[in-house]
């Protein structure tokens, strides 16, 4: 029992999981692409699509006891070992990926803190200088994770409560300094154009508002390690209730400090821009420090999370044996070093292809709709076969649609760019089949290959073509 997580240690993994470096750019992220109506209309969906995927959460982790490997657990028990695979491929893609922006990010602030116009030796995080000091972070992180999970989560305990004061000090400033006038001055987005109607507005603050909430299973993925299964739904919804207070407060807040068009041309963190524009200089370094501080915690948080997929997908038989073996401490050392290898890997391609915090936050975003998709599906099938008609029915219902719409609102050339990278992780699934003497595919998953391989070809060609 000493080693397992209590209810204060699971809040604080979701709410650090999902209060990253995400919230310190929201207020130019959202005002780029929508207006204050949008924007409502974008959070008021996204809030109850995320109850109902929490809901479904919470349901699955006190009936579904069995099922210890989280979200890619429920795919794998619904609907095959393909799709479980294909689960924890995304959620892990998705995990590494958005660990990536988490360095990007602090060295980003760094370069708004400290460089100069004439020397710019941080600039937007794609510096080889910091690549390096990425890379420095990253192993150091790998070493911590390594004297085991109990240890981090203590860690991200009390990063969280430190990354919450610079942010209740944003909101406060921010509610004192807000004008109805500057919020309302161009409340619909004329400046988008007829081209961007309404509609289409919210549509483009959706894999914004996706971005901030991933990490809201991040209770769930730990499952097996948590000292009471009631816990873990509780936890979930606590921090849910948490974040989405704040994104909605600093969001909203910030559109009526500085008007929406000028917010929209804001550097990132544009959070510091915003507070500086009220208190003076030293706004931007309450920010950019609190930005630190909460993306250290978070990229903590998600080597953590990260480290469990591939772990969890050995015992799930998806994921090669190797990858099931924990150190003394407890850690999944080698599901460890290929997250690790792959952010280091994907830093130096950072450097070198210019890529920024916002290129990330899409791919990330993008790699995470169809574990989450299939979380909703799940609970709606179980209610199905329960022949349930009232909550749970109307939970999984919601919950899939939620998902469904994520995918549509996405659009077409994301969800390419996803099956791509979806595309290079069978490689690890027939491995993990083939060395355990099981059979690789059923029919229906040979028909579910042949199609995912026909779009993959598809992208490429989009790609190739420039078309993407």
């Amino acid at each position: 029992m000493n080693n397992k997580l209590g209810l204060g240690s699971l809040t604080a993994l979701v709410i650090g999981s999902m209060i990253g470096a995400g919230v310190f750019s929201l207020p130019q992220n959202m005002a780029a692409v929508a207006s204050p109506a949008a924007v409502m209309i974008g959070w008021l969906i996204t809030g109850i699509g995320m109850i109902f995927l929490a809901l479904s959460f919470q349901y699955l982790a006190t009936n579904k006891p069995e099922i210890d490997s989280g979200v890619f657990g429920y795919a794998k028990h619904g609907f095959g070992d393909l799709a479980g695979f294909c689960s924890a491929w995304g959620y892990w893609f998705s995990a590494m990926v958005a660990n990536v922006s988490y360095l990007v990010i602090v060295f980003s602030t760094l370069g708004m803190l400290f460089d100069s116009p004439d020397a710019p030796l941080f600039g937007a995080g794609n510096t080889w200088v910091s690549m390096l000091g990425a890379s420095a972070l990253l192993w150091m992180v790998h070493a911590l994770v390594l004297r085991g999970v109990q240890t981090a989560a203590f860690i991200n305990l009390i990063a969280t409560f430190a990354k919450m004061v610079p942010l209740i000090l944003f909101i406060i400033f921010a509610l004192f300094a807000f004008q109805w006038d500057t919020f309302t001055v161009d409340f619909s987005g004329v400046h988008f154009g007829s081209e961007h109607g309404l509609w289409d507005q919210v549509k483009s603050t959706m894999l914004i508002t996706v971005w901030v909430f991933i990490g809201i299973e991040g209770a769930v993925v730990v499952s097996s390690r948590a000292r009471y299964r009631k816990d873990i739904g509780r936890a979930t919804i606590l921090g849910l209730l948490t974040a989405i207070s704040i994104y909605v407060l600093v969001t909203l807040l910030s559109m009526g400090v500085i008007k929406p068009t000028e917010l929209a041309e804001l550097q990132n963190p544009s959070m510091a821009k915003v507070l500086t524009s009220i208190v003076g200089p030293w706004g931007k370094y309450v920010i950019g420090f609190g930005l630190i501080i909460s993306v250290c915690g978070a990229f903590l948080s998600w080597t953590v999370l990260a480290s469990e997929v591939p772990y969890l997908g050995s015992k799930d038989k998806v994921f090669p044996e190797s990858y099931g073996k924990l150190n003394q401490a407890g850690s999944p050392v080698k599901a460890l070093t290929l997250t690790n290898v792959c952010i280091q890997v994907s830093l130096v391609l950072v450097m070198y292809a210019g890529s920024t915090y916002d290129t990330l936050l899409v791919i990330a975003s993008e790699m995470i709709l169809v574990p989450y998709l299939l979380v909703g599906a799940y609970t709606l099938k179980l209610a199905l076969q329960q022949k349930n008609r009232g909550g749970l029915l109307l939970v999984g219902l919601c919950a899939s649609l939620y998902g469904v719409w994520l995918l549509y609102a996405s659009g077409l050339s994301y969800l390419l760019m996803s099956v791509l990278l979806y595309f290079p992780g069978l490689y690890f699934y027939i491995k993990a089949k083939r060395e355990r003497g099981l059979v690789i595919f059923s029919v229906k998953e040979k028909v579910g290959v042949f199609v995912l391989t026909l779009l993959a070809i598809w992208a490429l060609g989009l790609m190739v073509s420039g078309s993407f």
